[in-house]
């Protein structure tokens, strides 16, 4: 039987706080995305997604959207520790999320040097004052990630006309088995040399040492990057269990850089309305199989504080939506969903720890509500269930409501 399962994740758009929220991420505790933008928007209307539920979920109507009686709707907590999109991704994908440690580079050096070593890699120590960091084979360095919120992330940085990205991945893969931070990222690009990345080198509270990326010249051409999440293990997420019964498997927008999929298809975009048309085209091509795409510019507008482009963005993936719902098939399933929250009005332009929609569409199912799920895995325990699959790691599936 041909059928589809269709995730459209809106990044960002969350509902509300969670419970846990004034414990976990102190400051959130007020923290409504949508609630936000509403607040500054109240004219607000997105037709398609009112209709999937979004009031529902949300929990109380506004000027222009209501309740819909026919909506089959629930809402999902967060399981994973903050409200981060990687791990937001690796979480819908079925993994259980593992509590990772903040730690400078400076900790984890010299563990991290002896288990290269041990497994045959040259590794040389750089120094800047006290601070250390790696230049591993001659071209790779293995320092703190000095761009996001720091102590999160160790970056492994190469140039690839001199390293190739199998060979920096190897050696990522490496820095993770001993890493316990929240990512590995091995990433490089061409066209740059080991003396550009080394020019990059900076520091951060007298405690961080790493590669500015931007000036490492690693965006500029030839680009490749993987992100290794802690605890993440690729073989008990969907994408991989479908791969392996020979069940295809696309991804659209920034879940294709961040979620493995070896034997499927994964097409990195930005743009929305551009990476809509991509699904729209794919599910007008694909008989049978599973579709996620990240629409990545909604965290963008939540990260900038700006309300008014977050309205915008909306406004073009509803209508993009409303196309894909009047493609979907009798045997075909769509949700609709977020990964964490990103409220533009909370005073700061980090990621917020809120409740997320999951709006369904299924057909011959009305007015049912699935409920607050525990964690982002019940959808991809739901898909794999959909394909008669086995499980992923973590999660229920909802699929037996929807009968």
């Amino acid at each position: 039987m041909d059928k589809r399962f269709i995730v459209i994740v809106l990044d960002g758009f969350g509902m509300q706080a969670m419970a846990d929220a004034a414990i976990a991420r102190p400051g959130d505790e007020k923290s409504s995305t949508l609630g936000s933008i509403l607040h500054d928007h109240p004219d607000l209307k997105l037709p398609n997604l009112e209709a999937l539920g979004l009031m529902n979920a949300f929990g109380k109507e506004s000027e222009k959207m209501k309740f819909s009686d026919k909506a089959v709707w629930g809402k999902s907590e967060l399981m994973h520790f903050g409200a981060d999109t990687f791990m937001g991704h690796q979480e819908i994908m079925g993994s259980l999320p593992k509590k990772p440690v903040v730690q400078p580079f400076q900790e984890k050096v010299d563990e991290i040097k002896e288990h290269l070593k041990k497994h045959g890699h040259k590794v040389e120590v750089r120094q800047n004052g006290h601070l250390r960091y790696l230049l591993v084979d001659d071209y790779c360095t293995v320092a703190d990630n000095i761009d996001a919120d720091l102590g999160m992330a160790y970056n492994c940085t190469a140039p690839l006309d001199y390293l190739s990205f199998d060979k920096e991945l190897e050696i990522g893969r490496l820095v993770r088995e001993v890493a316990t931070v929240n990512r590995v990222i091995p990433f490089g690009g061409t066209n740059t040399t080991i003396d550009d990345i080394l020019a990059a080198e900076e520091t951060r509270e007298d405690r961080f040492i790493g590669i500015h990326a931007v000036k490492s010249k690693s965006y500029e051409h030839g680009y490749q990057c993987r992100h290794l999440g802690y605890g993440v293990d690729e073989k008990v997420q969907a994408p991989t269990i479908l791969g392996h019964a020979h069940i295809p498997v696309s991804l659209f927008g920034k879940v294709a850089d961040i979620v493995a999929n070896d034997a499927g298809k994964s097409v990195s975009c930005v743009d929305t309305a551009e990476v809509l048309d991509l699904t729209i085209q794919e599910i007008k091509d694909m008989k049978n199989g599973f579709i996620c795409t990240n629409v990545q510019e909604t965290d963008l507008a939540g990260h900038s504080q700006d309300s008014t482009w977050y309205k915008n963005l909306l406004e073009i993936a509803d209508e993009k939506i409303g196309i894909i719902m009047d493609l979907i098939h009798d045997d075909d399933v769509l949700v609709v969903m977020a990964d964490h929250g990103n409220d533009p009005n909370i005073g700061h332009n980090r990621h917020t720890r809120e409740n997320v929609p999951l709006l369904i569409k299924k057909a011959g199912v009305e007015g049912v509500s699935i409920g607050l799920r525990k964690t982002l895995s019940d959808v991809g325990a739901s898909v794999c269930d959909f394909f008669g699959v086995s499980a992923p790691q973590n999660g229920q599936s909802f699929m037996n409501l929807l009968k």
